[in-house]
């Protein structure tokens, strides 16, 4: 199966899980935390734990349903998620890396999603909770005469990355859906002390505004919520730079009002977890 082929088919059967995902994101953050992200030898596991939750890398909310995962090896094939269990707070399983390369996790999705009052002055959003929204389905389901209309096109995605031995880009390659990473700087190669330069993409194009927060682990362990924020600039490009080694939590927003009828507005957000080495 080609790697386009996997893409495509991971975000239509992602869109069982948008709503879920989209309704706990905005008071919860979700994040994919490998135990670490490069390895070396012939053959080698390594562990993931995901979550929905209050504080970063700390599940205390919702176990991320592991069914809409999906693993790409270095030769752009599915590999399966091994050894998987979904706890009270946190899922887990296991990836065997048996070829040299990048692999890459991940969920991606997208959905149509419309707020309108009807003729009693009662608010209404569709598609619902737990539910996602496609064309045809709006067409049928959303009244053509509703009033104060608002349709948004919304394109979720999380995902991190691991490497056995040396690093490749084939699994990293973006798709040109949503909101993704242009891995100027392959994002398992990323140490203290060293700019790592990236590119945010919306359907393909640079991401112009979009807005990053990074956070470094042990956020439960300060005193206050140290977050290194940035703006994207005309070509969609940030630099990140790393002070501390360490697993860093990293996401992006994005609207603009560029989305394909019926939609005003298309809506990006991106999730990301990176580990930096010191050098």
């Amino acid at each position: 199966m080609k790697l386009a082929t996997i893409i495509s088919a991971a975000l239509c059967t992602a869109l069982a899980t948008t709503a879920v995902i989209s309704q706990s994101a905005h008071a919860h953050r979700v994040w994919l935390k490998p135990s670490t992200t490069v390895v070396s030898g012939d053959d080698e596991w390594i562990t993931f734990d995901a979550a929905i939750a209050n504080g970063i890398f700390n599940p205390d909310h919702y176990a991320y349903p592991l069914e809409r995962l999906t693993a790409i090896g270095p030769d752009g094939q599915a590999v399966a998620l091994e050894n998987s269990a979904k706890l009270r707070y946190r899922s887990v399983f296991d990836l065997h890396l048996q070829q040299q390369g990048t692999y890459r996790v991940f969920n991606a999705s997208r959905s149509i999603v419309a707020r309108w009052v009807d003729a009693e002055g009662e608010r209404h959003y569709w598609p619902g909770r737990g539910k996602t929204g496609t064309l045809a389905q709006f067409k049928q389901q959303v009244p053509s005469d509703a009033k104060e209309l608002q349709v948004s096109d919304v394109a979720r995605r999380m995902e991190t990355f691991v490497t056995l031995g040396a690093p490749n880009d084939t699994a990293i390659t973006p798709s040109g859906q949503g909101l993704e990473l242009n891995a100027l700087t392959h994002p398992n190669d990323l140490y203290v002390d060293e700019s790592a330069p990236m590119q945010l993409l919306i359907d393909g194009q640079p991401a112009v505004g979009a807005k990053v927060t990074l956070v470094r682990q042990g956020e439960r362990y300060r005193d206050s919520n140290i977050a290194t924020q940035l703006t994207a600039d005309d070509n969609g490009q940030i630099e990140l730079q790393f002070t501390q080694p360490g697993m860093y939590w990293f996401e992006a927003e994005y609207e603009d009002q560029q989305a394909k009828a019926p939609a005003q507005t298309r809506r990006g957000s991106y999730v990301a977890v990176f580990e930096v080495l010191p050098l």
